[in-house]
């Protein structure tokens, strides 16, 4: 009966030792993977981006129901830098450098995040824009995408998609 007695409980320590260990296993698992995880957004987006590609679809151009397209890759040395610089406080800073080296266009605003969403706003040519991205990140910069009223005709129906690299100013 001893013999019994003394088995079972050394099954059960044995499990119970064996839980214990794979326990262990699974919490250190899921501290790496939180660990390896990308920065939160309001973290990441502090510093200074440049954007290298820009496309916005307007859907209803002009008051009419065809779609016209701006897009522009930054490659050519003629298209100029489009550069912002957003601060811990909740501020930024956008300009534009044109190909000449000349910066214009400056304006600052607000900005905030929640989630994976940044939130703008800011005067821009007489108009105070209040916009959303949807932010990916990226390994030296992010993809934005925004649904917007970028053309000013009263729909917000325009997507922009833009592309950023982090920059050293």
């Amino acid at each position: 009966m001893r013999t019994i007695y003394f088995i079972t409980t050394l099954i059960f320590g044995i499990l119970f030792v064996s839980c214990k260990q794979e326990k262990k296993e699974n919490i250190k698992n899921i501290v790496d993977k939180v660990s390896t995880t990308k920065p939160l957004l309001k973290d990441y987006i502090v510093g200074n981006w440049e954007t290298t590609y820009l496309k916005i679809k307007y859907l209803t151009a002009n008051e009419t129901d065809s779609t016209s397209v701006f897009e522009d890759d930054f490659s050519t040395p003629s298209s100029g830098k489009a550069q912002s610089s957003y601060k811990n406080d909740g501020t930024f800073t956008a300009w534009f450098i044109k190909a000449d080296g000349e910066k214009v266009d400056e304006t600052s605003g607000v900005w905030k995040t929640r989630g994976d969403s940044l939130f703008v706003d800011y005067p821009y040519l007489g108009k105070q824009v209040q916009a959303w991205y949807l932010i990916t990140q990226a390994k030296d910069g992010f993809m934005a995408t925004s649904t917007y009223d970028w053309d000013n005709d009263g729909e917000n129906d325009d997507i922009l998609l833009m592309k950023t690299k982090k920059i050293e100013l």
